[in-house]
């Protein structure tokens, strides 16, 4: 695992269910907002906005690309609304931190939600210090992962040098463009998803990377 990792000097993790576990289904209460959403903003049932939210997900990537492709919708209001959430049930993650922290280079958080949500939620997991960039759908033109433009535009924005970095993400399909691009993959999931695509699995983050770390004897931070 330690020559995988060897050559990068950029570190690039996805948010949800990624930089905080899946029990504390965040993304539930996003997904009542957005079927809230359609329901009051375009005046869909909520049984169909809810059916239609599930499908726009899985034919455009995310809900929001397929309300702007089929409905023209402002992303502004939307995003704004939709993560409008109570983060009570995050808890900073000590741990995390220092095993972000122990990365040598540079450390990216980029999102299929908006940047100010995901600087919210960092903040909550106690890692508002352990990142040098957070970039947000509106970042890759309101186009969203798994879009091969997308990360792109992202990766241009940044600097990223493809071949010396690597993604952390939960959702499988969003590794298949980064492994195609030259970056090192690591699925990040209760269970594993067994592709082509993907170069490792863990379902403890802050344990993964501590293990690259004592592995790879990076040097330490320097000190605040």
């Amino acid at each position: 695992m330690t020559d995988d990792f060897a050559h990068v000097r950029t570190w690039v993790f996805d948010l949800d269910n990624t930089l905080y576990p899946p029990e504390a289904r965040l993304f539930d209460q996003i997904e009542r907002r957005m079927t809230a959403w359609m329901n009051r903003t375009l005046g869909m049932e909520k049984d169909h906005a809810d059916r239609l939210r599930q499908d726009y997900w899985q034919r455009y990537g995310t809900t929001l690309a397929g309300l702007m492709a089929e409905h023209g919708v402002d992303p502004v209001g939307y995003l704004e609304d939709v993560h409008r959430i109570d983060l009570a049930d995050l808890a900073p993650d000590p741990t995390l931190a220092e095993a972000i922290g122990a990365l040598p280079g540079r450390k990216i958080i980029y999102t299929n939600g908006s940047a100010p949500y995901a600087a919210r939620v960092a903040g909550a997991r106690g890692l508002g210090d352990a990142f040098d960039a957070i970039y947000g759908v509106e970042h890759a033109g309101y186009r969203p992962k798994p879009e091969r433009a997308a990360f792109e535009r992202v990766f241009a924005r940044d600097g990223v040098e493809t071949a010396a970095a690597a993604m952390f993400e939960d959702d499988p399909r969003n590794l298949e463009v980064p492994h195609a691009l030259g970056l090192r993959t690591v699925h990040v999931a209760p269970e594993a998803t067994e592709a082509p695509h993907i170069h490792h699995h863990t379902d403890d983050l802050g344990g993964f990377l501590l293990r690259l770390r004592d592995a790879a004897h990076f040097p330490a931070p320097p000190a605040a």
